[in-house]
């Protein structure tokens, strides 16, 4: 990974954003909302924690058969991802609350999902939000050379096959972050002196990152172990198919937002100086998909309007159905692409469409 130098155009000769942040505006003010969370966003996180949860504790104190607990840890899983997508997300924006502690404490949740807060925000926030969909700087973009998401990487011969082994990856998106992604990337992102807001002292960091692991380890592999008279391996096999779930989940919602066809990754010019302005380039780089599905909706935490979450990143999700009105005309009114899919299948069609494209050797493209 480069060290983020790129600069966006100034040029936004029609004014864009200007005018859309203006609407936008008006919107809440004349509706008197506040642009955070609200008592749905409230009522969701009972929800998403007691899916998360409650099987944790009804594992730990009923006596079950293994195959309930089976069904249990498969709920856990999606009730992970649904945290995820709908609590620390917001919080970690700082979109949840207009209270600066419980946007942090919701930000939080992200320690019992095997991550870390600066990490995540510096990948998330700073590096994805910022740099989105551009090679070498969107970390979103990395997997590591086991696929390849874009023109730009390096072909291998083992590409070819992307389409069919990809999915079976995605599920490890969350068990990684337990076991190696948060110290690599602390290693990194501190040796870069990245941060979103004020850089943490090294010595707080990896205090920080050993101990949430220790914890993290307790909770969910050595307390069940030390309850349960089941053997060692079957709750190990319990936690991974909790994490691969859950992974499985957010890596394939988040996929469908910029690793489809319809998603450009432009890449800068020799000076550094991309094409468009930020907020046109978020246009260009990102993708709606199944919006009119009030489940989707309610479930992915908006993350199906991502062409909304990246342009107002600090608004709610909740508010998303109601401002992709005014965004999707406004960016009409300036001729500027409203990326979208009507239905969650076809976003996994056209991400799978993109893998395979990718998958070819590049001599061979006419």
């Amino acid at each position: 990974m480069t060290t983020p130098n790129v600069k966006f155009s100034r040029a936004d000769s029609a004014k864009f954003f200007r005018t859309l942040n203006k609407r936008v505006n008006q919107y809440f003010k004349e509706n008197n909302i506040k642009r955070t969370g609200n008592w749905r966003l409230h009522f969701k996180t009972i929800v998403m924690f007691s899916l998360f949860l409650t099987p944790y504790f009804l594992i730990l104190t009923l006596d079950i058969s293994q195959w309930w607990m089976l069904l249990l840890t498969l709920i856990m899983g999606v009730g992970m991802a649904g945290v995820g997508m709908n609590v620390m997300h917001d919080g970690n924006h700082g979109s949840y609350s207009s209270k600066k502690w419980i946007n942090n404490l919701m930000g939080s949740s992200l320690y019992i999902l095997a991550g870390n807060v600066y990490n995540w925000q510096v990948q998330h926030n700073v590096l994805h939000h910022t740099y989105t969909n551009i090679h070498g700087h969107d970390e979103d973009m990395d997997a590591g050379r086991i696929i390849r998401f874009t023109k730009h990487a390096e072909w291998k011969r083992f590409h070819k096959f992307q389409h069919y082994y990809s999915v079976f990856l995605y599920g490890l998106l969350t068990f990684n972050w337990a076991i190696t992604t948060d110290f690599k990337q602390t290693r990194n992102y501190l040796k870069r002196k990245l941060s979103y807001g004020k850089l943490p002292s090294p010595l707080k960091q990896w205090s920080t990152v050993v101990i949430t692991k220790a914890i993290y380890v307790m909770i969910w592999i050595v307390i069940p172990m030390l309850i349960l008279s089941i053997a060692w391996w079957k709750i190990l096999l319990g936690f991974f198919i909790m994490h691969y779930v859950a992974g499985l989940i957010l890596s394939v919602v988040f996929q469908l937002a910029h690793m489809v066809e319809d998603a450009q990754m432009p890449l800068p010019d020799t000076t550094g100086t991309m094409k468009n302005s930020w907020a046109i380039h978020q246009l260009f780089t990102t993708v709606n998909f199944s919006t009119k599905n009030k489940l989707v909706n309610w479930f992915t935490g908006g993350l199906n309007h991502q062409v909304e979450h990246h342009i107002f990143p600090n608004i709610s999700h909740v508010h998303y159905t109601k401002i992709s009105k005014i965004v999707k005309q406004t960016a009409q009114e300036f001729n500027l692409p409203y990326n979208e899919y009507k239905t969650t299948r076809k976003a996994i069609i056209a991400h799978f469409k993109h893998l395979k494209e990718m998958g070819i050797k590049p001599a061979m493209h006419s």
